[in-house]
């Protein structure tokens, strides 16, 4: 589903730049690499969805949470927002009693940096250029109010050209993240809610990747009838209104992002080529690709407890 409705040209040049990030920043997510770090510090083994493997739930909340530091379960749990709290919070107290943030930090790092070199090759053509203008993108972005965004960025950049530039994409993600979770709290949605819209905004089947944010039945139940209460959602989908709504939260986090494209310039296109390039090499087999038959199965992107899908 297209959701543009104003002809804000830093809006489209946001969204271009989020398309064109994820899959560099996100295949840490999707990394063997990682995987096997974690399972040897005592992690279950992830499962796997359609051409990538999934990660373990507690590896991936304490590894990604870890850039905030040694934190309680609550706080993860208030930064990645989407999920269902209590199942961040159980997953990191597993977590912690596994490994510490500095050691499943670094593994995070060494895996989604040996995954990019596995794919890309240890030096692909341009990557001065990427993380120079990465560089410059986030340079402007301010801390206030994004948790994961300030994390990330208070860790070391990776030797090497291919880590810096990996490094400071996973801070532009977190910075939107941050800036998503913001746009869509101050609109009036929470967590349950925007996962079911999110779905059917990205035309993916009703309740599969929202379950990999660890919602019950009940708790979708419940969310879906707050949205069919506000005029958001009916029996055959989004609503003309819920489109409205969730597209105004789209452009909402857009305009957060108004500084990194300002900072581009015109050199935003030479980027996002390069960055759309590696990604089409990364979708072959390190980033999950939901526009074929995997789309029925998005709920398995994160793995609970066993490593299978609840």
């Amino acid at each position: 589903m297209v959701l543009y409705t104003e002809t804000d040209e830093s809006i489209h040049r946001a969204r271009a730049l989020r398309g064109a990030v994820e899959p560099f920043a996100g295949q840490v997510y999707f990394a063997p690499e990682c995987h096997a770090a974690y399972e040897r510090l005592g992690f279950a083994p992830g499962g796997s969805l359609g051409n990538v493997r999934t990660p373990d739930a507690a590896a991936y909340f304490t590894s990604r949470g870890a850039a905030m530091g040694q934190v309680a379960g609550h706080v993860v749990a208030a930064a990645f927002a989407v999920f269902e709290p209590g199942v961040v919070m159980a997953g990191v107290e597993q977590g912690w009693r596994l490994t510490d943030a500095a050691t499943i930090s670094a593994a995070r790092t060494a895996g989604a940096i040996a995954q990019l070199e596995r794919v890309l090759g240890p030096r692909p053509a341009g990557i001065e250029r990427v993380a120079a203008l990465l560089a410059r993108a986030v340079e402007p972005l301010r801390p206030e109010g994004r948790p994961l965004f300030a994390g990330m960025c208070s860790l070391d950049l990776p030797d090497g050209p291919l880590g810096r530039a990996w490094r400071l994409a996973d801070c532009l993600r977190e910075y939107r993240g941050d800036s998503h979770t913001a746009a869509w709290n101050a609109a009036g949605y929470d967590a349950a809610e925007i996962g079911l819209v999110g779905e059917l905004v990205r035309g993916l089947p009703p309740r599969t990747y929202v379950r990999s944010r660890g919602w019950t039945t009940r708790q979708l139940d419940a969310a879906h009838e707050r949205l069919m209460a506000r005029g958001h959602v009916d029996a055959e989908g989004l609503t003309a209104a819920g489109v409205r709504a969730r597209e105004a939260v789209e452009i909402a986090t857009d305009r957060q992002l108004h500084s990194a494209t300002e900072a581009l310039g015109d050199d935003l296109d030479e980027l996002i080529g390069v960055l759309e390039a590696w990604g089409a090499a990364l979708k072959v087999g390190s980033y999950p690709d939901l526009s074929g038959a995997a789309r029925f199965e998005s709920a398995r992107i994160v793995s609970y407890g066993t490593g299978s899908s609840e």
